[in-house]
């Protein structure tokens, strides 16, 4: 049965067993990415310091790589600058769901390596590595390397577009490389952007449709939260 234009792809996200404090594959369709989150107690060196030298906060940064066999075609490997955007977008998301300031001296990288890619690759990433950094900082705190949750809420991401005139919500490959216009938009727990990135790859658009867009977005987000958290909350009874 084809799917609406209004609904989400059939999207888990579960435990994946690795070395990280944090792990788990995310899937969106035909799209996985498994996201892991490790810890390390060294920050970065231009983190400013307090008088007895303690770094006044952490960090959270992200990497993404795409497979060589995530693709038809073989994915050579190695950063190019669209894997350098994409994690510079996911750990500018990841960072605005946290509290740096009650994880002084912890340093997360959540790596993003997509197994599968048809479409939404980074938004998927972003969606999958908040539950990974987020049972990795619980981590942190058993092992009592942060004092205070630095958890504010929930992040997550999706796509939009248009394509033949409609909007359509979390696009695969065959309708984003149909899409008129095209946006991932990065939101958190109150409905608050956190990024958007629009283009008119073919028409462009006006702010009517830019509404109508953005609030398809926030429906499917709405939606991601919530399995987000239960993944958490499974994450949590397995561990207990």
């Amino acid at each position: 049965m084809p799917r609406r234009t209004n609904q989400l792809r059939d999207v888990t996200i579960e435990s994946f067993p690795t070395a990280a404090a944090g792990s788990v594959l995310i899937t969106a369709g035909q799209t996985r990415v498994l996201c892991t989150a490790s810890i390390a107690s060294q920050t970065p060196r231009w983190i400013p310091t307090d008088d007895d030298g303690n770094p006044e906060h952490g960090w959270v940064t992200a990497e993404y790589a795409m497979l060589p066999g995530s693709t038809p075609d073989r994915k050579r490997r190695g950063n190019d600058g669209r894997s350098t955007e994409i994690q510079r977008l996911i750990g500018r998301s990841l960072r605005a769901g946290v509290d740096l300031k009650r994880m002084p001296g912890l340093a997360v990288t959540c790596d993003c390596d997509v197994l599968s890619a048809d479409g939404g690759t980074r938004t998927a990433a972003i969606t999958g590595s908040w539950v990974a950094l987020v049972h990795a900082l619980r981590t942190a705190r058993t092992d009592g390397l942060i004092k205070a949750n630095p958890v504010i809420g929930p992040v997550a991401a999706v796509s939009v577009g248009i394509i033949d005139g409609t909007p359509h919500l979390d696009l695969d490959y065959p309708l984003d490389s149909r899409a008129d216009v095209d946006l991932n938009v990065v939101m958190n727990h109150k409905e608050e952007y956190i990024e958007v990135q629009g283009t008119a790859e073919g028409t462009p658009f006006d702010r009517k449709r830019l509404d109508q867009l953005l609030e398809l977005a926030g429906k499917g987000i709405r939606s991601l939260i919530k399995t987000q958290r239960a993944t958490l909350k499974k994450l949590k009874q397995s561990k207990a």
